[in-house]
């Protein structure tokens, strides 16, 4: 998966980019297909917003949170972009029990 991590009035972290990485990484497991992932951090007087997108072949999610620690807005954030993404699997896994003619017995 491809990860694009953008600041907002924040400076530039290695440790956010590296906790963000590894609680996405957990994320591909579930998806259809590798995507991209777009991240952006603000800062906006006391919260932290994290905005997650994630897009690729038949999928796209789009989840904000915002939290007065980091740590608590990714983990609420990729905990959310989770709960889609099974839920679009899910989905595309029912629509194809029902294009599945039944078999024809003799």
């Amino acid at each position: 998966m491809q990860i694009m991590v953008t600041f907002k009035n924040v400076s530039s972290s290695d440790y956010l980019k590296s906790y963000l990485e590894e609680k996405l990484m957990r994320l591909e497991r579930i998806m259809p297909h590798p995507g991209i992932a777009d991240v952006v951090f603000q800062e906006e007087k006391l919260r932290k917003i994290v905005d997650v997108n994630l897009k690729g072949k038949g999928f796209e999610v789009h989840a904000t949170e915002a939290s007065s620690a980091w740590n608590e807005a990714i983990d609420l954030v990729v905990d959310k972009a989770k709960k889609q993404l099974i839920k679009n699997k899910e989905k595309l896994q029912s629509h194809r029990v029902d294009t599945i003619p039944p078999p024809v017995t003799p």
